[in-house]
């Protein structure tokens, strides 16, 4: 058969053409913030409800020895850091942080999810190349789906940006779920209340 018979087929057999569904997200402001903590936990992460950094700082000194290499691009956080100014930095400096601390954008309720772009990361290898991944996020920037947040950056100006969701993890070594293999070992997420600074 040639391909002009061919072609000229699959023209004739074609289904009818039907308009694309209406998209409907109606979720619960209230629930969006439980969404999002029950998915982070259930895929590994940890969250602590905070009013101010000084939960941050104090979990911080409690779980990291003194001697760790924490660094932090949020200058509230600068006394707890070994330096926040990462512009000039060499990303191969970073090799040995065992902590980060980050803010990110906004979170996604449905898969536990946050934003983060080059703006708030400085630099782009370190929500992964620290050994525990310690993200700040406005409770009330959570997002109920992906089409909310796509909708949220679809039109924004940056050079890089990463949906970070939990710590790093592979089954695929003997279906043995390995956390931290290519990325952090663990991952904290600070939800930071309504009104609080």
């Amino acid at each position: 058969m040639s391909r002009e018979k061919i072609l000229e087929q699959v023209r004739r057999n074609q289904p009818e053409i039907m308009p694309l569904p209406e998209l409907s997200f109606e979720h619960e402001e209230t629930s969006l913030k439980e969404s999002f903590i029950e998915i982070l936990k259930r895929i590994g992460g940890k969250v602590f409800e905070i009013n101010s950094l000084d939960k941050v700082k104090a979990h911080l000194a409690e779980v990291f020895p003194q001697n760790a290499r924490r660094i932090t691009t949020i200058s509230g956080l600068a006394d707890t850091a070994d330096f926040t100014d990462w512009k000039k930095q060499d990303k191969h400096d970073l090799q040995d942080v065992e902590a980060a601390v980050i803010k990110a954008h906004f979170g996604v309720a449905e898969n536990g999810a946050v934003w983060v772009t080059d703006e708030l990361l400085v630099q782009q290898v370190v929500p992964f190349i620290t050994q525990h991944l310690l993200v700040i996020l406005n409770e009330e920037s959570i997002v109920p789906a992906m089409h909310q947040a796509y909708q949220r950056i679809g039109n924004l100006d940056y050079n890089y940006g990463a949906f970070i969701a939990g710590p790093s993890k592979t089954a695929d070594i003997e279906q043995s779920l390995v956390l931290g293999a290519h990325g952090p070992r663990t991952m904290t997420v600070f939800l930071m209340g309504k009104g609080s600074c």
